[in-house]
C-alpha cells in the first residue's frame, strides 16, 4: 500500500459538557512499511485517530488518502471490510465458543476462499505468530499473550496492507509484555506490513516504533523518530511527556554568540540560544535524570554544583536519587555501581547536550 495521508481531519463529539474535538486539524503522512505510534494520555485523540484510519467514524473535516484514492471524508467513507486494513482490539475480540482454528479462519471464509487454501494459509500465519500446534484450543485453554497472538493472526491471515493496533497489550502483565514488545517488532518486520499502533506507554513507543506521533488534546504536538523525540522534544508538552524528565524554571543570563547560559539558583547551564529567546527571558529547563551525573568531590566533575541526596531508591540496573540544591530539587539516574546514602553531600553536573530549553509562562522568579 501506499502512503497514509491525513489532511486537515478532525473530529467532535458532543456530550453532557458540550463540543469537544476529539482530533483538531490533523496533518499526517505514515510510509508504507513502517511501525507507527500514535502516543499521548487518554483523551488525547490517538484512538479516534485510529478509528478514522479504520474507517468506522466519518470526519467532520479533512481526508484520508491512499495514494490518489480518497478513503474518508464528510461526504464519504470508504467502508472497514473494503480498506485492506486489519485491526486487533484492546480486548483482543475473540470468540470463546470457537477454536484458534476457527479463529483464524473467519475472514477467509467471509471472502469465499477455498477450504485448501485457507488451511494453508492458517497454518502459515499460525507458524508466524508462534501458534503451530494450537490448532484445536478454545481461547480459555490459553494464555493472555497466546490469545493477543490469535488476534494478531486472524487479522494478518487476510493479507492486509495496514494492520491497525488498538494497545493491544495493555491487559498483559509486565514481563509477557515486554516479550510481545519484540514479537511485535519482529513480526513487522517480517511482513513488511505497515503497522499503525495506538499506546499511552512511552517505553513501549519508544522500543517499538519507527516514527512516533504525540499528541494532547486533539492536536499532534512532534512527529518524528524515537530519537527526535526523545532527545530533541518540540516542545514542553512532548519533554513532559517522553519518559521522565525535570522541568526547572530558569532565567536566561547570558548570550555569548550562539550560546545562551541559563541559571537557577546554583544551577548553571550552557547550551545553543534557543530561537526567539532573549536576555532576562525565563524558561523551562527539560533535564533527564539521566544527562546528571554524580561525583563524592568537585575535582572529579569539573563545572560541577553543589547538592545533597534527600532520597536514594535502588533500582536494580541504576540507583535513582532526589538531590536538592538550594531551593530546587532534582530526580537523578545514576549506575547502579555509584552509591550516595541519604543525607550526604555530592557533586553534581547536568550534560547540557541532552537540555533542552523552552519559553515560561510563569513570571514567578525561579
Amino acid at each position: 500500500m501506499s502512503e497514509i495521508r491525513l489532511c486537515d481531519l478532525s473530529k467532535k463529539y458532543v456530550g453532557p459538557g458540550g463540543e469537544h474535538a476529539a482530533v483538531a486539524g490533523l496533518n499526517l503522512t505514515i510510509a508504507s512499511g513502517e511501525f507507527v505510534t500514535l502516543l499521548g494520555p487518554s483523551g488525547c485523540g490517538k484512538t479516534t485517530t485510529l478509528r478514522l484510519i479504520a474507517g468506522y467514524l466519518v470526519p467532520d473535516t479533512g481526508e484520508i488518502r491512499v495514494a490518489d484514492r480518497t478513503l474518508s471524508s464528510p461526504q464519504s467513507v470508504v467502508p472497514p471490510e473494503a480498506r485492506g486494513m486489519g485491526m486487533v482490539f484492546q480486548n483482543y475480540a475473540v470468540w470463546p465458543h470457537k477454536t484458534v482454528f476457527e479463529n483464524v479462519v473467519f475472514g477467509l471464509r467471509l471472502r469465499k476462499v477455498s477450504k485448501s487454501t485457507a488451511r494453508e494459509r492458517v497454518a502459515a500465519v499460525l507458524e508466524l505468530v508462534n501458534l503451530a500446534g494450537l490448532e484445536s484450543r478454545y481461547p480459555s485453554e490459553l494464555s493472555g499473550g497466546q490469545q493477543q497472538r490469535v488476534a494478531l493472526a486472524r487479522s494478518l491471515v487476510v493479507e492486509p496492507a495496514v494492520l491497525l493496533l488498538d494497545e493491544p497489550l495493555s491487559n498483559l502483565d509486565a514481563k509477557l509484555r515486554e516479550r510481545m514488545r519484540v514479537e511485535l517488532k519482529m513480526l513487522q518486520r517480517r511482513t513488511g506490513i505497515t503497522f499503525i499502533y495506538v499506546t499511552h506507554d512511552q517505553s513501549e513507543a519508544l522500543a517499538l516504533s519507527d516514527h512516533i506521533a504525540v499528541m494532547h488534546e486533539g492536536r499532534l504536538q512532534q512527529y518524528g523518530t524515537p530519537h527526535e523525540v526523545y532527545r530533541d522534544p518540540a516542545n514542553r508538552i512532548v519533554a513532559d511527556f517522553m519518559g521522565l524528565v525535570n522541568l526547572i524554571p530558569a532565567r536566561l543570563a547570558e548570550v555569548i554568540g550562539t550560546s545562551a547560559t541559563f541559571e537557577s539558583g546554583p544551577l548553571r547551564v550552557t547550551m545553543p540560544l534557543p530561537g526567539g529567546m532573549l536576555v532576562g527571558d525565563r524558561a523551562d529547563l527539560a533535564i533527564r535524570p539521566e544527562s546528571i551525573h554524580l561525583a563524592a568531590s568537585s575535582a572529579a566533575l569539573p563545572d560541577a554544583f553543589a547538592a545533597r541526596v534527600e532520597e536514594q531508591t535502588y533500582l536494580g540496573n541504576l540507583n535513582e536519587y532526589v538531590l536538592s540544591a538550594g531551593a530546587t530539587h532534582l530526580r537523578v539516574q545514576a549506575d547502579a555501581q555509584a552509591y550516595f546514602p541519604v543525607g550526604s553531600d555530592v557533586f553534581a553536573r547536568i550534560d547540557a547536550r541532552q537540555c533542552r530549553a523552552f519559553a515560561s509562562t510563569d513570571t514567578s522568579t525561579p
